[in-house]
């Protein structure tokens, strides 16, 4: 692909106007600049050709018409109370309007702008999704808060706007990896609401969970939780048979599918079998399906209508998903390809005749499907009603993976709204020498404006549909996107801008027709003033300890100069747990990956992070020691001892709105969830913890630490008490 750039080549100008950065500043701030080539595949994959002249200048005529005003776009955003601006080339002067407000009530008017001006709306102070009608033309207005539901607007719909919110705190778990007595194997949403019950009895006001996207039903192999089939719909493979139906008739439906015995061997498995176990619960669910036909829908009983209640609800796009589902099935089962755009080109669209009539010859198997999917829909309800009904001021945070497979569900459905046959992810920087393409697709920003967002209005109502708040991964795309042409290297890419402004103004939005907050999770190679714009929306960013240092790197800030607007923790999936970092676990398993590159000059690569590890421990004890948490004439634990009450202590007493942390450090875990970069040499999205839900409340020493995180986050002064729990 690389080839040598020829300076003035329109392909430059057209890339640069279709959102491209034709350059871009590196990890180590040097310019550089993408190949000529690399713009030309990126062009075509979004619909813009440009292999001969005549092409360009036909890409450019199309983009143009888009982008110059002269039509009015199906969607604005505005902020309230501020003045709407709408392109003078579509507007005539002396035009009426009427908008037709959410409310019902109406706003007539007439333009006056001077020709060649832009022709101004009065300010709206009502936020929501209202209707310009000029002409014969219809458009929306999004009119949107000027900021996102807060952590603070959570905790005073809670006591009253005269109570001043105190720090909260919560925890982060994934839900795989729970356990519950009977879960065959997998965490499930019972153990999820389970865990929120008495994580808020402790004084937890949040509970921050793995993705509960869809994933691929027909494919057990494929369970990373942030490569998802769908983001629009939720993990089918979460479902407690027994939350709707009961324990005997889950027992029932085990015994006769014949997966009694193997559904108890899975059990106390420390890693998920995900192959055995996502087929044999499907088994199971097969078998209550079945049954829930045969009695309940045959007689109309209440749940048979509440079932037909959700899927007129879930509408096409429920209905896209449930034949996905069944067609992707089908064609695995009979040979076929896994990824929908290698299948027979009349199945490739979701409205040809072809897909409808395989839906009515396949109706039962479509509909096992739906019922998946009001099952799962039930359960992580009931966790975050159980969540907010303890006592908790937020409740769930889900977590909204960035992208989704292209082979998935998502981008069938939405085929039109989604990149083709490029990847998700990010330029070589200081931690990945490489570069990394995630394998995922997202949105087009060119179909984002041509279709009014509704794609990303649609999945981001189903992010905040059953949670307190979303956490939003690398939320840096909001701005940028390094896509990467499949088949190439991850450097071989290029930086996609996207229209942040509007959709910040829409995430506000949803936020507060939804009562929940936003964590957009800027970790990385950040772009200048976007943590400053997220914060004036609303926004809190996430601050990790392994990151908060000091300017000239040597150290580790102390608590009191984290960022006030942003979510502190321990650590994250992606990085290493407190006890698996002091004990340089994380080196150990990237050089055992194959991620630790030799050096020039012949030393041990190993020895030398082991040795830098050693220098960041003392400097951590440090920060520890001057924060008042650990004893000054006490030297720093060796490796094997990691200082764990330590840091969750340190992170205590940040000024941060709310804390997060992760169910591994409250328990002193070595192991991390993911190790990027890995695949199957590390058991990336595999590991339980060891005890049941139940039987971690009833562990004297895993309550003692919630005691002390509760009292060090309402008195500071107590934080030190933490490093004392036994």
């Amino acid at each position: 692909m690389a080839t040598t750039r020829r300076p003035g080549m329109p392909v430059d100008s057209l890339a640069a106007r279709a959102g491209f950065e034709v350059e871009w500043e590196d990890a180590h701030r040097r310019k550089q600049r993408v190949p000529d080539s690399t713009l030309a595949v990126l062009l075509e994959r979004m619909g813009l050709p440009c292999a001969s002249a005549t092409q360009v200048r036909q890409s450019t005529a199309a983009l143009e018409a888009e982008l110059s005003g002269r039509k009015l776009p199906p969607l604005m955003t505005v902020e309230c109370g501020r003045g709407i601006a709408l392109p003078a080339a579509a507007i005539k002067s002396g035009s009426h309007y009427r908008i037709e407000l959410e409310s019902g009530s109406l706003i007539d008017g007439r333009f006056t702008a001077p020709k060649g001006e832009a022709a101004l709306l009065s300010p709206i102070d009502e936020p929501g999704y209202h209707t310009l009608v000029l002409n014969d033309h219809r458009m929306t207005l999004a009119v949107a808060p000027p900021r996102c539901y807060t952590v603070a607007d959570a905790w005073h719909a809670m006591h009253g706007d005269d109570a001043s919110p105190p720090p909260l705190w919560g925890i982060a778990a994934q839900i795989y990896g729970l356990r519950r007595i009977g879960d065959g194997g997998i965490g499930d949403y019972t153990a999820l609401a389970t865990l929120a019950i008495e994580s808020a009895k402790r004084g937890a006001h949040a509970l921050a969970i793995s993705p509960t996207h869809a994933m691929f039903s027909a494919l057990p192999k494929s369970f990373s939780p942030y490569s998802p089939s769908s983001r629009l719909w939720l993990n089918v493979t979460h479902i407690d048979p027994a939350a709707v139906f009961g324990a005997q008739a889950a027992q029932a439906a085990l015994d006769a599918a014949g997966a009694a015995d193997a559904w108890t061997q899975l059990e106390p498995l420390p890693l998920i079998d995900w192959k055995t176990a996502i087929p044999l619960k499907l088994k199971m669910l097969r078998v209550l399906f079945e049954r829930f036909c045969a009695n309940e829908r045959a007689q109309d009983l209440p749940r048979a209508l509440e079932f037909h209640g959700f899927c007129e609800r879930g509408g096409r796009a429920l209905e896209d998903h449930a034949r996905f589902e069944a067609l992707h099935a089908f064609q695995l089962q009979h040979g076929g390809e896994g990824y929908w755009r290698k299948w027979a080109e009349r199945l490739q669209d979701p409205r040809s005749p072809e897909v409808e009539a395989f839906a009515n010859e396949h109706r039962h198997e479509v509909e096992f499907h739906l019922f998946l999917q009001w099952l799962a829909a039930k359960g992580l309800s009931h966790a975050q009603h159980a969540a907010r009904d303890a006592g908790m001021a937020v409740g769930l945070i889900a977590d909204l993976a960035v992208g989704c497979d292209s082979a998935g569900s998502h981008a069938w459905s939405y085929r039109d709204d989604m990149l083709q046959g490029v990847s998700v992810g990010a330029p070589p920087d200081l931690f990945n020498q490489a570069g990394q393409a995630w394998g995922l697709t997202t949105f087009s920003p060119r179909a984002m404006r041509n279709q009014g967002f509704s794609a990303f209005i649609d999945m981001l109502r189903t992010a905040f549909a059953y949670a307190g708040g979303i956490r939003i991964d690398h939320i840096l795309g909001l701005r940028r996107l390094w896509l990467v042409p499949e088949g190439e290297p991850a450097k071989n890419g290029a930086y996609l801008r996207y229209p942040l402004e509007d959709m910040l103004r829409l995430i506000a939005l949803e936020s507060w027709r939804h009562r929940a907050i936003v964590i957009g999770e800027d970790l990385g190679t950040v772009p200048p003033g976007l943590r400053e714009r997220l914060t004036e929306h609303g926004l809190a960013g996430i601050r990790v300890l392994w990151f908060e240092r000091t300017k000239d790197g040597s150290g580790f800030k102390p608590p009191a100069e984290w960022d006030r607007h942003a979510v502190a923790t321990t650590t994250t999936h992606d990085l290493p747990t407190v006890t698996g970092w002091w004990r340089g676990e994380d080196i150990v398993w990237r050089n055992r990956v194959g991620q630790t590159a030799p050096r020039a000059d012949g030393r041990d690569p190993v020895a030398l992070a082991q040795a830098e590890r050693a220098d960041d421990r003392a400097a951590l004890w440090q920060a520890f020691q001057q924060a008042g948490i650990a004893p000054h004439d006490v030297a720093a634990p060796p490796p094997d001892d990691a200082p764990v009450d330590e840091a969750l202590a340190f992170v205590a007493v940040t000024p941060s709105p709310l804390v997060t942390y992760p169910l591994e450090d409250l328990l002193g875990l070595p192991d991390q969830p993911n190790l990027p970069g890995s695949i199957d040499e590390h058991p990336n999205w595999r590991r339980r913890v060891t005890q049941p839900v139940e039987a971690l409340f009833a562990d004297e020493t895993f309550c003692d630490r919630l005691l002390a995180i509760e009292r060090a986050r309402t008195d500071p002064t107590s934080a030190s008490s933490l490093s004392d729990t036994p």
